[in-house]
């Protein structure tokens, strides 16, 4: 069987009888795509049997080689950096540094897809040519050994708010937007968890090895309007919890119903959520509970960045102290996390961006001692995975990125 054809790895452990499916292997490469998708499809919930009772899992093989690196280290990448000229600068920074692993867009910030899919995919009118030829720019970097992480944003989604508008939240007969126009999908709908996850699995198929979802939770402030807009609460209707806890249900549910899809394919799951969560036992409006998230994760994305904090762990103006700020959260989630009975890889974001917004004369610089000293913060405190955000990726240069070292 050559590489590029679907493996499928059979562990036998107990059989449900009433679940019980019929397992085969064969050598026809078409049967044995047949198989995997008819399980990949299966709506048991794997996450109900304890792992070592699961009767099958299905590893898929996209014909692509990534070897998980000793520790990530990443950065971020656009659709529009990831398909122009800018691509082969971001290859040369991480190969002359000890940078390894990409974070690329594959669903993004508005609601399209980075690259067109075939025609006949129901995903065709939201996609975006911005990567030409996506198989080949993974191809690129498995040459390059960098691992490929793809960002898929949920629930933020403008372009199917507007083309759905029974799946958002409505004002006056009209789909809302934030002060930023932006326009939110609810978590509330099953219906979206599907759209978002299926997208996660043509990134899969391409060879991506770990799916990153981004905004997995309502809009900001929704605690505050949430009696004026018109949504429908779908199967969280019934729910005698109070609006709170119903949505940090709605969110927590969708990860771990995109967790288990996700897990007959082999890949990583992992979630951004916003650094503020770890300090507080549930978000009121967003519905982010940190330690829900976590324990449905492979990897947790805390977001960070010391130009996000008000004055926090004791310090006035974060944005001034990047290694204290760091290092105080990392202390706090090292705390949380070890309480969990399962922990998940913490690759928290760090901030390589400056915050104007912040400052009314000179606006804080980060460079590179900015940049190493949050490195050396989380590496201090036994955290040795991160992603560098800079929203036009452009990455300081000269880093230590293993300052410890």
């Amino acid at each position: 069987m050559s590489k590029k054809q679907l493996k499928i790895t059979v562990i036998i452990g107990i059989i449900l009888a009433a679940a019980m499916l019929p397992l085969s292997v064969s050598a026809n490469t078409n049967q044995e795509k047949l198989i995997a998708k008819e399980h990949s499809g299966n709506k048991i919930k794997l996450s109900t049997y304890d792992e070592n009772q699961q009767f099958a899992r299905f590893i898929y093989d996209s014909g692509l080689t990534f070897t998980y690196p000793d520790a990530v280290r990443g950065l971020y990448v656009t659709g529009h950096s990831a398909g122009g000229s800018r691509f082969d600068k971001l290859i040369s920074l991480i190969n002359n540094s000890d940078l390894n692993t990409m974070v690329i867009d594959i669903k993004d910030d508005h609601g399209n897809l980075t690259f067109k899919p075939d025609k006949d995919s129901p995903y065709y009118d939201i996609a975006k040519s911005y990567i030409k030829n996506p198989r080949k720019m993974l191809e690129v970097l498995e040459e390059n050994e960098i691992y490929p992480i793809a960002r898929i944003v949920v629930f933020k989604d403008s372009v199917l708010a507007k083309k759905r508008p029974d799946l958002s939240f409505t004002e006056n007969g009209k789909v809302w937007a934030n002060g930023r126009n932006e326009s939110f999908v609810s978590p509330f709908q099953k219906e979206v968890w599907e759209y978002n996850v299926e997208i996660a699995k043509m990134a899969v198929e391409l060879g991506f090895q770990d799916i990153q979802f981004d905004y997995v939770r309502f809009p900001e402030g929704f605690e505050k309007r949430d009696k004026e807009l018109d949504y429908t609460l779908g199967d969280y209707e019934e729910s005698d919890s109070n609006d709170i806890k119903k949505r940090v249900q709605a969110v927590t549910d969708f990860v771990s119903y995109a967790k288990d899809e996700l897990h007959t394919y082999g890949v990583d799951v992992s979630v951004d959520i916003f650094g503020y969560a770890a300090t507080i036992e549930e978000t009121p409006g967003i519905g982010q509970n940190f330690s829900k998230i976590a324990s449905n994760v492979d990897v947790i994305s805390s977001m960070i960045y010391p130009s996000h904090w008000t004055p926090y762990f004791g310090i006035d103006f974060p944005d001034k102290e990047p290694y204290k700020l760091v290092a105080a959260y990392s202390k706090l989630e090292n705390k949380v996390l070890g309480a969990l009975e399962h922990s998940p890889i913490s690759r928290p974001w760090i901030q390589d961006f400056e915050a104007p917004w912040l400052y009314s004369g000179a606006t804080q610089q980060y460079g590179v001692k900015e940049v190493e000293a949050q490195i050396r913060a989380l590496n201090e405190n036994n955290i040795h995975e991160f992603l560098l955000w800079n929203a036009g990726n452009m990455y300081t240069e000269g880093v230590d990125y293993t300052p410890l070292n």
